[in-house]
């Protein structure tokens, strides 16, 4: 049971990570890094982590641009 609810929480984090990927593209952002965090599969908690990771200072701005944009 415990190997079914990590692959189900795994593919849920995979789906989101799809998504974020997709969502991002449209708007020219690219973070390199973004994956499931693995480690937190592990876990209790609910759903494992999703790592953002790390982005040039070029990519920070674009997606501070892009989330500015949206508030208004």
């Amino acid at each position: 049971m415990t190997v079914v609810r990590s692959a189900e929480r795994l593919k849920a984090a995979e789906e989101v990570v799809d998504r974020l990927r997709t969502g991002l593209g449209v708007v020219s952002v690219t973070l390199p890094s973004l994956r499931v965090d693995v480690v937190s599969l592990a876990s209790e908690a609910p759903y494992p982590l999703i790592e953002l990771g790390r982005c040039n200072l070029d990519t920070a701005l674009r997606l501070a641009a892009v989330l500015q944009g949206l508030e208004k």
